[in-house]
Formats: C-alpha cells, sequence, structure tokens
C-alpha cells in the first residue's frame, strides 16, 4: 500500500479522457534528485491538482508501477533521461488524508503512520530492520545501512492534520517532530534520495522560522521555477474551449483571475475539467467544499477587513503584507493574516508585484457573497443588498432611488473625514455599485473625446443591460455632469457599441451633506 505501490492512480487520471499533460513537472524533480534541492514542497488549493501530481511522480518513479506505457505518448517521454529514472526507485507514497480518515481517533494519525508503513517495510526488508524500531526514519536507516538503498518520499496533503485538527497543537508538535525526523538532519541523505510533498498550506512556521528549512518551497505566493504546473495555462484552457466548444471569453469571467508573474493566467483544473465534460459554466467551486470555511475568516473581527471586503467585491484590489502569516488555520492575529490564509486557499488572487489581493473570477465571487448573506456581518450584507437595489434603480432611471441610495452607502461605508473630494466621491459611488461585476467591465478615467469619463460600465458579452456611463460632481450640480458628458463628447470612445448608453450625473453638496443624481438615454446623432 505504501511501498513502491502501482501506477493505479495514474492510470485512472488518464482514463478520464481530459488529460492535459504536466509530465515535465518530472524534469525539474529529476534535475534536483540527490542534490541539496531534493526535498520539494508544493503548496496549492484544494481542486488544483494536487493529488494528480503526487500520483503522476509515484507512478513515475515506484519500482513497483510498470509505467512505461503510460507515459510513452507525454511530454516527459522525449527527454533524455526519461528512463533513466523510470520505476528505478525505492518509493513510499503517503496519503495523509488516509490516515486521518482510517484513524479511530484523529490523535493516533502519527501513531498509525509509524506503525503501518514499519510494518510493511519489516514485509519487504525483514532481515534489515530490528524489532525494537518504532520510527520510520530509523526503519529506513537501518534498511539503507543493510543494503544501501535510497527511497523516494511522496506525501499527499502534508498539512491535513493542521487543517483537521486546527486546535490540537500537541498532535501538531508530534506530527511536524515525525517530519523532522524524516527530512531534518545529515543522517537524511543517506536514506533520501528526493521527496515531492503536496500540501494547501506552507510548510508551518514557529516564529520567522520554518519547521522544514531543508524543503525548497513554492506556494501560491512564490511558486518559483513550478509555476505553469500549479494549475491549467492560458494556452491550455483555450485548446480545452475548442476540444469541447465552450466560449473561451465566458470561460475566462467564470475561472480566470490567479495569475504568476512567469507564466501569466492559471485557472482551477477542476473547473475547467467540469465546463469541459458538462458543457456547463457553473460553480464548482461550491460543489467540493460549503462556504463555510470564508465564512468563518470574513467574520472575523479584524480592522480593514469589511472595508476590503466591500471593495474587493467591486473589483478592486487590496495591498497586504504577508510575512507574518504563521502558515496554520489559528494564529491569525490581522486582516493581512486572514487575507494571506485565503490566497493560499485559492479564495483570493495574489499580485507579487503590487502585493495586492483580490477576487479572481465569478465563481470566487460567488462564493463570498454566499458566504456574506449566511455570516454574522450584517454590514456586509447591507452593502451587498444596497448595491443591488442600486443598480436595479440605476436601470429603471429612478435618480431619486440612486441618490438616496449613494447616501446610504456613504454614511455606511466611509469616515466623514475622507469624504472631502471628488475622488472621495469616486471611491463611495465605486462601492456602492459592486453589484455590476456580475454584468458589468468597468472603466475608470475613459479617455474619450476632449477629456476623461469618470466611470463606464460596459456590459458583459452575455449581458442585455445597457451600457453605463457616469460622471461625477463635487459641490456644483447632476445637470452639468450631464452637460459636461455631452459637451466633451464621451461617449465618442464607445461609438461603436451598438446597445443602449444610459448617462448618469452625481452631485454631492457639503452644504446640503447629499447627493442628487440624473438619468439620461443617450440619443445618437
Amino acid at each position: 500500500m505504501y511501498l513502491n505501490p502501482p501506477a493505479d492512480g495514474f492510470q485512472e487520471i488518464l482514463n478520464t479522457g481530459l488529460y492535459v499533460d504536466k509530465t515535465e513537472l518530472l524534469l525539474y524533480l529529476n534535475e534536483v534528485l540527490g542534490s541539496a534541492r531534493k526535498l520539494t514542497c508544493v503548496s496549492r488549493p484544494r481542486r488544483f491538482g494536487k493529488s494528480f501530481a503526487a500520483n503522476m511522480v509515484t507512478a513515475y518513479y515506484s519500482k513497483g508501477a510498470d509505467a512505461g506505457a503510460l507515459f510513452k505518448n507525454l511530454k516527459i517521454a522525449k527527454s533524455g533521461d526519461f528512463e533513466t529514472h523510470l520505476n528505478k526507485y525505492e518509493v513510499l507514497s503517503l496519503d495523509i488524508t488516509w490516515f486521518i480518515s482510517n484513524a479511530s481517533n484523529v490523535k493516533d494519525t502519527v501513531s498509525d503512520i509509524q506503525k503501518y508503513v514499519i510494518e510493511e517495510l519489516k514485509e519487504a526488508y525483514p532481515d534489515c530492520i530490528r524489532p525494537e524500531t518504532k520510527t520510520i526514519p530509523m526503519a529506513l536507516s537501518q534498511i539503507n545501512i543493510a543494503t544501501g538503498k535510497k527511497f523516494y518520499i511522496v506525501i499527499d496533503e502534508w498539512d491535513a492534520l493542521f487543517r483537521e485538527a486546527k486546535e490540537d497543537t500537541e498532535l501538531q508538535k508530534s506530527y511536524i517532530q515525525f517530519l523532522r525526523g524524516m527530512f531534518k538532519g545529515i543522517q537524511v541523505s543517506r536514506f533520501i534520495i528526493g521527496a515531492y510533498m503536496t500540501g494547501i498550506l506552507p510548510i508551518k512556521k514557529y516564529g520567522t522560522q520554518s519547521a522544514l528549512t531543508d524543503f525548497y518551497e513554492y506556494t501560491m505566493l512564490q511558486p518559483g521555477p513550478l509555476a505553469e504546473y500549479v494549475g491549467f495555462t492560458e494556452g491550455e484552457v483555450k485548446k480545452i474551449c475548442m476540444e469541447y466548444e465552450l466560449d473561451y471569453e465566458e470561460t475566462r469571467k467564470w475561472y480566470d483571475g490567479y495569475r504568476f508573474q512567469a507564466i501569466g493566467h492559471i485557472y482551477s483544473p477542476n473547473s475547467i475539467i467540469k465546463a469541459a465534460a458538462n458543457r456547463q459554466f457553473s460553480n464548482y467551486w461550491t460543489q467540493s467544499e460549503t462556504y463555510e470555511s470564508l465564512r468563518i475568516y470574513i467574520d472575523m473581527n479584524f480592522d480593514g477587513i469589511k472595508t476590503a471586503v466591500i471593495n474587493m467585491l467591486g473589483g478592486e484590489k487590496c495591498q497586504i503584507d504577508t510575512g507574518s502569516f504563521q502558515n496554520d488555520m489559528t494564529s491569525l492575529q490581522s486582516k493581512d493574516d486572514v487575507f494571506t490564509l485565503l490566497v493560499h486557499l485559492g479564495y483570493l488572487a495574489y499580485d507579487i508585484k503590487t502585493k495586492e489581493v483580490f477576487i479572481p473570477n465569478e465563481e470566487v465571487r460567488e462564493e463570498f457573497v454566499r458566504a456574506i448573506k449566511n455570516g454574522s456581518r450584517p454590514e456586509l450584507v447591507k452593502a451587498i443588498t444596497t448595491s443591488d437595489k442600486l443598480l436595479e434603480a440605476t436601470l429603471q432611471m429612478d435618480a431619486e432611488t440612486v441618490a438616496k441610495l449613494i447616501d446610504e452607502a456613504h454614511n455606511t461605508n466611509t469616515a466623514p473625514d475622507f469624504y472631502n473630494n471628488e475622488q472621495a466621491l469616486r471611491s463611495v459611488v465605486m462601492m456602492a455599485y459592486l453589484s455590476c461585476i456580475d454584468h458589468y467591465s468597468k472603466i475608470q478615467e475613459l479617455p474619450s473625446g476632449k477629456g476623461y469619463a469618470d466611470i463606464f460600465f460596459l456590459p458583459n458579452k452575455s449581458s442585455d443591460k445597457p451600457a453605463m456611463l457616469v460622471e461625477l460632481k463635487w459641490n456644483k450640480s447632476d445637470k452639468g455632469a450631464i452637460r459636461q458628458i455631452k459637451s466633451k463628447d464621451y461617449v465618442q470612445a464607445i461609438e461603436n457599441y451598438g446597445g443602449e448608453i444610459l448617462l448618469v450625473g452625481i452631485n454631492y453638496s457639503t452644504k446640503k451633506k447629499q447627493h442628487s443624481c440624473i438619468i439620461e438615454k443617450y440619443k445618437r446623432k
């Protein structure tokens, strides 16, 4: 079960029919094999193919897998050292979720791992392991001394215990101690030739130090040379869309959003595969986990979470510091820690250049809305319901209701000393119209005619809603905003847009402390 397993898991993946070839990951693992970089840990969100990769690595290296036929038509087979490493190693493959699920008590997980793996090692190497041996690293060391053999270790879902037993610090410490025995110290090089470990969370930190410093870690924050193996690339998704007749632009709206500097756009494999198999766009994220985990973190009462979530629902980004995060789900001390965790869980995407997070796509945005509506933050629920009403009132050309709802958004979400200029008004209006992201692409300060239009909402391809051009004024007049749209010919920027266009003028009076609004249909010349 654990020592030199067959290639069944990888065979099953290939049998699904929709397989994206990621076997070049093995080129990297071959390159670092037996070197100081031989320990690799890859963390990525659920449903991003972690177990698929672990099964592939096991099938390729395991002496118990006759996998040449499985790989012969894949990219790795073109490599010169393909056969050098194919099924040549003693592989120990451990799925931590398996041990958790089959333990009579989660507290027994670490002892069960040691017990059952050592039993199997003793069967395979009966004259090598001493009767009193109780730990896997000691057993592997004794096998190496007797036979000279080295092992390749595959651990899938390494952090499952940290997720399943969040509060059990003693169990976590014993587990980390087990991993340290496996991978830390000069003795390790004598019996381990390489390791591939997967998880959602990076390796746990204690203070500023990693618990397993010898691992080379590749995460959603820093994917390094393994970026293209985190998910499906843009080119791979385009190919799937052509083969399965999916609209690529609609696919992007639903599932795009994760980006890495070196390779660009990355998609969740699970969502793309299910959309292709079903020939239907839907939220496949919810089918694998409830919104409850997201709701818990949104409901945390750290400064800045509320405003940042509202902004991100409206398509904005939020700058964070990822350095204080301790790589677990309980040592959260700030908004930055919460949002860093949500990056690792896949609920937020991260821009490494600007150090900003954002909601990646429609699928995940639905999860945020669902979590908020069922959470304990009434102010967030109100922001969403107010925005829904605001968009509807705008489309109905109900200017009086629009003004009242923007008043509401201003009073709810903005500190009095901040609301002091036209830029502040723009911020409030953008937040108030957060529901537009369901139907529109949003452009700020669109160059057009003789100036720049403040906000332009262009309907998505699948939307039947009119375009909206919004001009803002401070201590002037809503009618003046409409006049400026016309006199400076802001509509020129979208002259090729054939649908209906609404002109929306909004003014804020500091004297009355009120917004006013006027809405007109654009009449083409």
